[in-house]
């Protein structure tokens, strides 16, 4: 083969490849005109735009609702008599002998304890000679007066004499009587205070005596002063105590104090119970639950809109009336009920409120609603 044929047959292999290629070319030009275009556009997209630009905090709300309901108290205290009493002599001195100890049961009208009664017995003796020579005095004025020769002075000075050695004579008798302890009711010694040998002052208690009886045990709780204005004698109430756990013991509002504890500022409640065959102790730690009969209208929002808890207090994000915007209130949380939260005071007037994203939130932020 020549030379000349050789290049005529490249030239024809180049020119026959050209064609295809113009082909592919036209083709992916027209592909391009079809999408738009291949080359990035200049014209600005509105959604991308708004996305990127829009700083709300997206969350979600839940309507304010009102409900009538009716609060309930719930209160902690101690079991204990409502006969219990510190008994104690009426005089002091040294006391010579104790018949019980802690834990006995005694009975009406039982020796507890006595004093050493050398002293009082020697003032009962001097009392009544003092009667005695009061008396002699009194009848001779007397004679003297019949026969004039005593005035009515006398007669008057010594019959007043009498009279007063008669009324110490009875003191020294009376305190006689007192220099021992009987137990005035049946019941249960649950703490002696003294011992034998030990000297005890007037009214210093020796013994704390309780009542033991089924009727005889109640639940002593404080409540404040909004609670007691809810309370009447004979409110039906129900006790939980630690010591049995499976027990819910029924009660009733047995005693309402007149006035407030000057230490606490609370309100002194009597919770009579039933022992229901279990076995009862002074001192068991009970918890009381009171439902009055009054009811009120409330304040409900679900839990999750609580943020930054404090005791009864804490906040909740208010959703104004433009929806963008939120404010942070201070509400009183009266108690849970479920998953819903009874609020006492602090919503007053708001609508609707921040259940999701509030960790987030401030008041200079805009929400977005879900």
């Amino acid at each position: 083969m020549t030379k000349h044929n050789i290049l005529n047959m490249k030239y024809l292999s180049l020119k026959e490849l050209a064609i295809p290629t113009v082909l592919v070319l036209f083709a992916l030009s027209g592909l391009c005109a079809l999408l738009g275009g291949c080359g990035s556009s200049t014209e600005p997209n509105p959604d991308a735009n708004s996305s990127i630009t829009d700083e709300r905090i997206p969350v979600h709300t839940s309507s304010v609702q009102q409900k009538t309901i009716s609060l309930p108290i719930h209160a902690s205290g101690i079991l204990t008599s409502s006969a219990e009493q510190r008994l104690s002599f009426k005089i002091g001195g040294v006391i010579r002998k104790i018949y019980v100890d802690e834990g006995d049961m005694v009975r009406p009208g039982q020796l507890l304890a006595v004093l050493d009664k050398t002293e009082i017995d020697a003032q009962v003796a001097q009392a009544q000679q003092g009667l005695s020579k009061a008396e002699r005095d009194l009848a001779r004025v007397e004679g003297l007066y019949r026969d004039s020769s005593a005035t009515l002075e006398l007669l008057q000075n010594a019959t007043t004499g009498r009279d007063v050695a008669k009324e110490t004579a009875k003191i020294a008798t009376f305190n006689q009587q007192y220099a021992e302890i009987r137990a005035t009711r049946a019941g249960k010694i649950i703490k002696k205070l003294a011992n034998e040998g030990e000297i005890t002052g007037p009214g210093m208690p020796l013994f704390v005596l309780f009542e033991t009886g089924v009727n005889d045990w109640v639940v002593q709780i404080n409540v404040s002063d909004r609670d007691w204005a809810r309370l009447n004698v004979g409110m039906p109430a129900t006790v939980h105590m630690d010591a049995y756990e499976e027990t819910a013991f029924n009660g009733k509002v047995s005693e309402l104090a007149p006035a407030a504890d000057p230490a606490s500022g609370l309100y002194p409640v009597e919770i009579r119970i039933q022992p229901q065959g279990k076995r009862f102790a002074p001192g068991l730690f009970a918890e009381v639950d009171i439902k009055p009969s009054q009811s009120r209208a409330y304040t409900i929002v679900p839990i999750e809109a609580l943020v930054e808890g404090d005791g009864q207090s804490a906040y909740v994000f208010a959703v104004q009336a433009d929806g963008e915007t939120v404010q942070k209130k201070v509400v009183k949380v009266a108690f849970l009920e479920g998953d819903q939260v009874v609020i006492a005071s602090g919503l007053e007037g708001v609508k609707e409120v921040v259940t999701s994203g509030a960790p987030y939130l401030n008041e200079k932020k805009r929400v977005r609603k879900m």
